[in-house]
């Protein structure tokens, strides 16, 4: 494995975990203040991708008496975590979610929350470019799904910003709850595909 681009790999990973712990921990304390599923779902997405990022620190950790069969197994066994961690989230917000558009909660607007989504559509892309490229560039399975980790986190950014934004400037309550279940699509495809493809190359 080229050395250069494994330290690449891991500098992307550190920054990837220490942006998204403080990115969750915000978002989830700003969703409960104001009882948005939409942002504890984005929340939790990104302590979901924090472990993700540790996974990727752990697979490209210097290990230099490694086999390359324990590399593979290695590599397989990162993928379906990181697949695993996507459906645990799927499961949580799609079930928040449609309880609170059959209670029929309204979340308060959230200043806050509409921020972190800005912040977070500003510098997921750049991110996500720089881990897929590594990733293909290292021929690595598990760094390619992490990259389409953060690529599904700019799409979540997008769709919370629309349902935070429909509630902050007009009230619309159910923008909420509908905005968390387009974030569980995304979060359930991509871990469906993370598996599927640990499954089908091995």
């Amino acid at each position: 494995m080229d050395s250069t681009l494994q330290r690449r790999a891991l500098r992307l990973s550190y920054f990837t975990v220490g942006y998204n712990l403080i990115e969750g921990i915000v978002s989830i304390a700003a969703g409960l203040l104001a009882g948005s599923v939409a942002l504890v779902g984005f929340g939790l997405d990104s302590f979901v991708e924090s472990l993700s990022g540790t996974v990727m620190i752990w697979r490209f950790s210097s290990h230099p008496s490694i086999s390359p069969e324990e590399e593979e197994r290695r590599e397989a066994r990162a993928v379906r975590l990181v697949g695993g961690a996507f459906l645990i989230l799927g499961a949580y917000v799609t079930y928040e979610s449609i309880e609170k558009l059959l209670r029929r909660e309204a979340p308060d607007p959230s200043l806050p929350g509409v921020i972190i989504a800005l912040l977070s559509i500003i510098i997921m892309p750049t991110l996500f470019y720089l881990k897929y490229k590594t990733g293909k560039a290292l021929a690595s399975r598990s760094a390619v799904a992490d990259s389409k980790q953060t690529l599904a986190c700019v799409f979540l950014s997008v769709a919370l910003l629309i349902g935070l934004g429909l509630n902050y400037l007009y009230g619309l309550w159910w923008a909420d709850p509908v905005a968390g279940l387009v974030i569980v699509l995304f979060v359930v495809r991509e871990g469906y595909e993370a598996l599927r493809e640990e499954k089908l190359c091995c």
